[in-house]
């Protein structure tokens, strides 16, 4: 395994959490780690994307939460002056809705708040039990992070195995942005894929993008691959992927997703809506690899999805570009379910049916997440 952890997290005696995140945005220059007191450093590391990744923000939102409520001690003040249950969780409630406004397009975020109100509102009805059972419930999230990413990595490797053709006996893989054990608790979702397919001695070589404009792929994935030494791993820029394919062959793509629609749409780090079309040109399978909490069918497609727009200062100083060049800067975009192969979760393989859709809402009603 890597020796970056993405984040820090202890809890001596149950009550005293402390949490420290890894500042992605040095690596792999710099190890540094930033310690996360309150709520609002939550907040300020995932959106300036000093943490990265659909899981990991979730994650480090309700573990910060967690830190906050029970030794911030301004926050504990602010409890401590509260007389009913109801102002209390009010009072928390104020703070989920604050950390959901940190980055909009992830769904795994507002799934996990969404989870961790539900739980408090089970809680007993003393002020500590209310803040125990936020802590608990975050715990609990982050060791069933771990054990997902290691089920994805499984069910997705043995996909692409069993659909290789016959005169294939090991994969190529091409991935793009940063789904590694950096953009997790631990492991990673289609990085997790190829660490499964290494595991198996099946991994033949795996070529990552840069990923544009801020480097996940060079800075993050690249490191990751030569610290876990996977055969022939190979940076390559975005534009390259085409050439790639038709010049040197490609078994498989496996991407992360931000959301993924009741249609299969996804939406993930932008440029992978190039990297489908390339895939589908070249007839490679195309797989999206993310945990069940990714799953939003309360959105029909992708025309649904809000996409976030980062500042231009993001490619400006990245490219060396005219400082005063206007920018368009989308953090994100989303690939047609048409392009996606299969879209791999910890519960499973979701494939086409016979009518060559994918029935997003059937897989979740067969595997009902398990909050408890």
């Amino acid at each position: 395994m890597s020796n970056l952890q993405s984040l820090i997290y202890t809890n001596d005696g149950g009550g005293s959490p402390t949490l420290h995140v890894l500042d992605q945005l040095l690596v792999p220059h710099e190890k540094t780690y930033v310690r996360i007191p309150n709520v609002e450093a939550a907040w300020s590391v995932i959106r300036n994307m000093q943490i990265r990744g659909a899981p990991l923000i979730a994650i480090v939102a309700c573990l910060g939460l967690s830190v906050d409520l029970a030794t911030n001690e301004e926050t504990r003040r602010e409890v401590d002056s509260m007389s009913t249950k109801e102002e209390v969780l009010q009072f928390i409630s104020n703070k989920i809705e604050y950390l959901k406004t940190s980055r909009p397009t992830a769904v795994n975020l507002f799934n996990a708040m969404d989870e961790l109100s539900q739980a408090i509102q089970n809680a007993g009805d003393t002020k500590e039990d209310i803040i125990q059972t936020v802590i608990t419930h975050a715990e609990f999230m982050l060791q069933r992070d771990v054990g997902d990413n290691k089920a994805i990595g499984n069910h997705g490797a043995r996909d692409i195995l069993d659909n290789l053709p016959a005169s294939r006996s090991s994969v190529r893989l091409v991935t793009i942005c940063n789904t590694g054990s950096l953009a997790c608790a631990s492991y990673g979702t289609a990085l997790g894929v190829a660490r499964s397919l290494h595991a198996m001695d099946k991994l033949e070589s795996i070529h990552c993008l840069e990923t544009r404009p801020y480097n996940q792929g060079s800075r993050l994935t690249a490191f990751e691959i030569l610290e876990e030494k996977m055969p022939n791993g190979t940076l390559i820029c975005d534009s390259a992927a085409a050439a790639l394919m038709r010049t040197k062959g490609v078994d498989a793509c496996v991407v992360g997703a931000d959301r993924v629609c009741a249609n299969g749409d996804t939406a993930n780090k932008i440029g992978t809506l190039m990297l489908a079309i390339c895939a589908h040109e070249h007839n490679v399978p195309f797989y999206v690899a993310a945990p069940f909490t990714t799953l939003d069918t309360k959105l029909n497609n992708g025309d649904c999805i809000e996409i976030e727009e980062r500042p231009a200062n993001e490619i400006i100083e990245t490219s060396r570009a005219p400082v005063d060049m206007p920018v368009w800067n989308p953090a994100f975009d989303v690939t047609p379910a048409k392009y996606i192969t299969g879209i791999v979760t910890e519960k499973g393989v979701i494939r086409k049916g016979l009518d060559g859709t994918f029935d997003i809402q059937g897989f979740m009603n067969q595997h009902k997440q398990s909050v408890s």
